[in-house]
């Protein structure tokens, strides 16, 4: 993992949710060229950055580095749902999970 991993990962993370530069350099509290800058190699987030630009984009540290996860932000979600599930409540909905796996094939 380099450099570029990280300037085109929140590059395609931003245009998924269809924010622009503009917007996002703003909405963060920097020059409207902050995030032009870090697209084109200029400059790196320091890591406080880097977590205020995950926050923004709606996705954990781990799932930007994630880059099978395509659609991190329901993961997330289902993820964070299940954490206020009983035991016997996950067991459930991992057998539910199975089942709609195998009708899948």
């Amino acid at each position: 993992m380099d450099a570029d991993f990280v300037r085109q990962r929140i590059t395609q993370l931003r245009m998924q949710r269809g924010i622009s530069e503009y917007k996002m350099s703003l909405d963060l509290g920097h020059s409207r060229s902050y995030m032009q800058s870090i697209s084109s190699g200029r400059m790196m987030p320091s890591l406080t950055e880097f977590l205020y630009i995950c926050e923004y984009l709606n996705v954990s540290p781990r799932d930007f580095f994630d880059e099978g996860d395509v659609d991190s932000a329901l993961i997330q979600r289902a993820v964070e749902g299940m954490r206020e599930l009983k035991d016997q409540d996950i067991i459930a909905l991992l057998g539910l999970i199975d089942r709609l796996r195998e009708n899948k094939s």
